[in-house]
């Protein structure tokens, strides 16, 4: 597994799942997406794991894809498939997964954050979905999943304006269950964590399915339909001038 994703037993049926790669915030490259995938499929496949907690190192979440490695792979071709990859993975995961947000939380930081089933944030931590700022479109899903739980004037707001929020209206748009004090979030998410992991493991897994089961069909077209735009956009001539303008900051 990719040494910019780390994974640990850290109590008796959890594991930590942990975004690696501090000296860019935890920024997205293809090695990190490849990393995440592994480790909720090794998760899932191990019968003593009962939950997985998901969070970044040294004090931030994500700052979310990792603009210079997304445009090489826009550049070589490959678009946004290795993200698209772990969206898939982390949206269709059997076993229930906690997030603990502290930092950043930006893009694709903040839509996995619709997969998790419980999510904790850090009273500082900081949102942002600066698709249309990029010159891109929404992707994981959150056109679809956003205004379900935030409401359709909430989701136009975050997701049109691409504006930066704190982690109180996360938590009024249903991205977080709950803001902790700083440095909190994940002691938080990891005894939430734990008592889910002392469930009975198939009581748990089919309420997690029950629960999902309604939406799965809407979420993964969603999902799709998203990847095939966001590949085009990538490739716009917007998008090209809003990517060259980050990378010269």
């Amino acid at each position: 597994m990719s040494q910019t994703v780390l994974s640990e037993a850290v109590a008796a049926g959890v594991v930590q799942i942990t975004m690696n790669r501090p000296d860019r915030k935890n920024a997205l490259d293809r090695a990190t997406y490849t990393g995440l995938i592994e480790a909720i499929a090794a998760a899932e496949a191990d019968a003593s794991v009962r939950a997985m907690l998901l969070t970044g190192a040294s004090g931030c979440f994500t700052s979310g894809n990792d603009i210079k490695d997304f445009a090489a792979a826009a550049a070589a071709g490959e678009g946004p498939r290795i993200a698209i990859d772990f969206l898939n993975a982390i949206s269709t995961a059997k076993k229930p997964i906690v997030a603990a947000v502290e930092g950043f939380a930006v893009g694709i930081g903040t839509t996995m954050l619709l997969h998790c089933d419980l999510a904790f944030a850090g009273r500082s931590a900081t949102f942002r979905l600066p698709f249309t700022a990029l010159g891109l479109s929404p992707e994981g899903g959150s056109s679809y999943l956003l205004p379900l739980v935030a409401g359709s004037k909430r989701a136009a707001e975050l997701l049109m304006l691409a504006d930066p929020f704190d982690a109180a209206t996360a938590t009024d748009a249903g991205l977080v269950n709950a803001v902790v004090e700083e440095g909190t979030a994940l002691e938080t998410a990891l005894a939430r964590a734990k008592a889910l992991a002392a469930l009975p493991p198939e009581s748990l897994a089919l309420t997690k399915m029950l629960l999902k089961r309604g939406a799965a069909a809407a979420v993964a077209e969603t999902i799709a339909t998203e990847a095939r735009h966001f590949g085009e956009r990538l490739r716009s001539p917007e998008a090209i001038a809003a990517f060259a303008a980050f990378l010269k900051k």
